[in-house]
């Protein structure tokens, strides 16, 4: 293993660390060593004269720093923003005595050249200096075109990429530091040429590099930064990919603590072949170019495994990685455990190391307690490695590792592995083939699911942070016809679903009307109940729509307006096994809904256009035919032998012919014939009616038709001119004349509506004339006052009815003017 014991050498103290920084212990120029003890300070420490050289006070707690490639400026990332410091301010001056101490250096806010809430780490490839933050939502990396030279110019902005956060369950300690290394190419030299390897730069082996990062970020020679989160996940970006974006390389499912690179698996010289990744509690994952007798044809191999945790700092050289948990330091040998077998006794051996993932990783002690930051390992021609930690005291040290041996390799193997037979091999093959058969199609299935439910989580997300007036990207249009089945008339209405959303509405969700009218007969009792309709359906991609019918009202119902609430429903239970879906769970948690839009089918929308019908409907029945005979015979006698005609009812709509122009753009030769069409056309409440041969009378401009109780209407509009103090306004006069006052009143507030709707889609400043305002306030205080005094004398309910109905009517007669 190693000769002799490890010596671990004191060189300065720096007092107790910080807990609002980071303890870091990192590389500078020459032999210079930048420490930060969790506080505001960072010292600058030569390790070859063993003295403190410099040390600067910034406006708030270190996080991270970095050098440039150039080596003359230095980075240092507090929770607020980077600031940079030229490297030559600490460099001591020919007269500065040297036993006058260090050099000190305030940092001021003139210094800051990134401005950036929650830097978590930092990061310098050639130019571009990276941050990574925590916002509220997502993890954001931010790249910048540093200014050469210079501290005190703010770095230019070049792009931002953003990773959602997971699930505050498995988020982990979110104030853990990120890690943010960059890799390249071995066959190409990095971005400067005085650049020497460290511990956030790593040459991959090309081989290796193409199977990880794609064949495009290889033939563009293009670093690629890793990131390793708080949550476990390990993500990658290449720099010069037009369109790149943040992915998931692998997850350990626990704060990433370490990235290093390893030359056990190397092929070129000076290339590392194998990526390694150590988690908070002790997980590890060695990536690695897998042979071609491996599984996946040559394709990239993760290796899992495990070392006793938890890790709070690590390092390592091109074939150890050294890692301390605060209560020891360790070291795990990756040539032994992993490839350097692999590699002189073939594949078989390899596929035996990476069925034991546990045995892949075995840590030595190093006797040394008490580490929270380590330093790049330095190696000397005698094969002696140097490490350089800071302790939880606050005490720099170097600690000397012993040389190790060449004959210790196979005296690692367990004993229980000597003489095992072939047979017990062959079965315990065949055991982890039929585990591993059933466990990758366990995951191929809850992969799947994964992909369902992020789908899921997109459009609700999409669909949730809308407010009611926006238009959502998933909605629902409607038309309506009328329809004759088995000799009964009915209103139906298509209900269109559209997907304008980048996401796809996979099975399991439902599309959910509910029918509710706004008002009903008094003999219904006035309550207006509503009834709802499912459609399920699956595979909606974006841009494609579902249409489904149901019915709205029958013939003679004149519940109207009538709301259809649309919304989207989504179930939970296809997602659950057989033992999951037979144990009780609550309804309200397994299905949940996203509400669309509502649309409104009013009388407009329900008329149908033609000669109006006769009031009652013939019938083939001998018995319905001798009685309506008679019942016309007794009419007829009592009229004095003519039938008497119903009383007429009307209301009136004025709106100002500039207005209609400005806003409809209708034509000075037959602007009332394009009003009645607008009006009987326009998709008002999100829905429109299928009008086939809908034709008007060019000279009077009037529209016969039933409305849904059978009642004959008539709409007509025409051309008012009215006097006013300055000069006459042409308006256009919309009346609503039927023998039903359920239909005038109705097909009334239809045309109110649609004005309104059209004044607020054009924004109008139009008001209604103030002396008309006063006149019409003048008139219903009126009218209040004798229904006020019929009420207080007792009318009977006739009377009551007949005097509100004559308010009514005198209340319409004269229109407000809408300018």
């Amino acid at each position: 293993m190693m000769e002799g014991r490890c010596a671990a050498e004191p060189w300065a103290e720096f007092g107790l660390l910080g807990k609002s920084g980071t303890p870091l212990v990192k590389c500078g120029t020459g032999s210079d060593v930048f420490i930060c003890t969790g506080g505001e300070e960072v010292y600058v420490f030569t390790a070859q004269e063993k003295t403190l050289r410099a040390v600067l006070q910034m406006p708030a707690a270190v996080r991270d720093l970095a050098v440039s490639h150039d080596e003359q400026l230095l980075f240092v990332a507090c929770r607020s923003g980077v600031y940079c410091v030229k490297v030559q301010l600490l460099v001591p001056s020919s007269s500065h005595d040297a036993g006058s101490g260090p050099t000190e250096l305030k940092i001021s806010t003139e210094c800051l050249v990134a401005v950036a809430d929650r830097v978590s780490s930092l990061l310098v490839v050639g130019s571009v200096l990276l941050t990574l933050c925590r916002t509220d939502s997502s993890w954001s990396l931010t790249l910048y075109q540093t200014q050469r030279a210079s501290q005190s110019d703010p770095c230019d902005l070049l792009t931002s990429f953003s990773l959602p956060l997971v699930s505050p369950s498995v988020q982990g300690d979110t104030e853990s530091r990120c890690v943010l290394v960059c890799v390249y190419p071995g066959d190409v030299s990095p971005t400067s040429s005085r650049l020497r390897p460290s511990c956030s730069h790593f040459p991959l082996q090309p081989l290796l590099f193409r199977l990880l990062f794609g064949a495009e970020a290889a033939l563009s020679k293009s670093p690629v930064v890793l990131c390793g989160l708080p949550d476990g996940r390990l993500s990658f970006l290449p720099l010069r990919i037009p369109g790149s974006r943040l992915r998931i390389l692998h997850s350990l499912e626990q704060p990433v603590v370490f990235i290093g690179a390893s030359a056990v698996m190397e092929t070129n010289a000076g290339c590392a072949g194998c990526l390694i990744a150590l988690g908070k509690q002790g997980r590890a994952v060695l990536i690695g170019a897998g042979g071609a007798g491996s599984e996946g044809g040559g394709g990239a191999r993760f290796t899992l495994g495990c070392v006793p945790g938890p890790v709070e700092c690590a390092c390592m050289d091109q074939s150890r990685v050294y890692y301390s948990t605060g209560s020891d330091l360790l070291t795990v040998d990756l040539w032994d455990s992993s490839s350097g077998t692999a590699g002189r006794q073939g594949g078989e051996e390899d596929e035996g190391s990476r069925s034991n993932p546990a045995a892949l990783l075995t840590p030595v002690s190093l006797n040394v307690s008490g580490v929270t930051a380590l330093h790049q390992p330095t190696c000397s021609s005698a094969g002696e490695v140097q490490l350089l930690s800071l302790s939880v005291r606050g005490r720099l040290q170097s600690i000397r590792l012993p040389v190790r041996t060449q004959e210790d390799g196979l005296s690692k193997r367990p004993s229980s592995q000597v003489g095992r037979s072939v047979g017990d091999i062959l079965s315990a093959i065949g055991d982890v083939c039929e585990r591993a058969s059933v466990l990758k199609t366990i995951i191929r299935s809850k992969n799947q699911i994964l992909k369902e439910l992020n789908q899921v989580m997109n459009i609700s997300f999409l669909l949730s942070n809308r407010s009611e007036f926006d238009s959502k990207p998933v909605r629902c249009r409607g038309l309506v016809r009328w329809s004759s089945l088995l000799q009964r008339d009915s209103l139906n209405l298509t209900c269109i679903l559209e997907n304008l959303s980048p996401f796809v509405l996979e099975r399991g969700w439902t599309l959910s009307v509910a029918v509710r009218p706004l008002s009903c007969p008094l003999e219904a009792g006035g309550d207006a109940s509503s009834v709802n309709y499912s459609f399920p359906f699956g595979g909606l991609g974006p841009g494609e729509s579902v249409e489904v019918s149901l019915p709205v009202t029958a013939e003679g119902d004149a519940s109207f307006p009538v709301t259809m609430t649309c919304s989207l429903l989504f179930s939970l239970w296809r997602f659950l096994g057989q033992e999951e879906a037979a144990a009780p769970l609550d309804s309200q948690r397994a299905c949940f809904s996203l509400p669309l839009n509502t649309l409104t089918v009013d009388w407009l929308h329900a008329l149908r256009l033609g000669d109006p019908p006769a009031p009652a409907r013939s019938s083939s029945n001998p018995a319905d035919l001798i009685q309506g005979f008679i019942s016309s015979r007794q009419l007829r006698c009592r009229g004095g032998g003519q039938a008497s005609r119903p009383e007429e009812y009307s209301a009136r709509v004025r709106v100002s012919s500039e207005l209609l122009r400005d806003t409809l753009g209708l034509t000075p030769g037959g602007p009332r014939v394009s009003l009645l069409e607008w009006l009987l056309s326009e998709g008002c409440g999100g829905v429109k009616a299928e009008r086939k041969g809908m034709k008007t009378d060019g000279g009077s401009s009037v529209i016969c038709g039933s409305a849904p109780n059978n009642a004959a209407v008539k709409l007509t509009a025409e051309e008012v001119n009215i006097e006013e103090k300055t000069e006459p306004l042409v308006t256009m006069e919309v009346q609503v004349k039927s023998s039903s006052v359920a239909a005038v009143c109705g097909l009334h507030h239809a045309v109110l509506h649609r004005i309104q709707t059209l004044l607020q889609k054009v924004g109008s400043s139009r008001t209604v004339p103030i002396a008309d305002l006063r006149l019409a306030l003048q008139q219903a205080e009126v009218e209040r006052g004798q229904v006020w005094e019929a009420s207080s004398v007792g009318v009977s309910s006739g009377q009551m009815q007949t005097l509100l109905l004559r308010v009514y009517q005198q209340l319409r007669d004269g229109p407000l003017l809408m300018l």
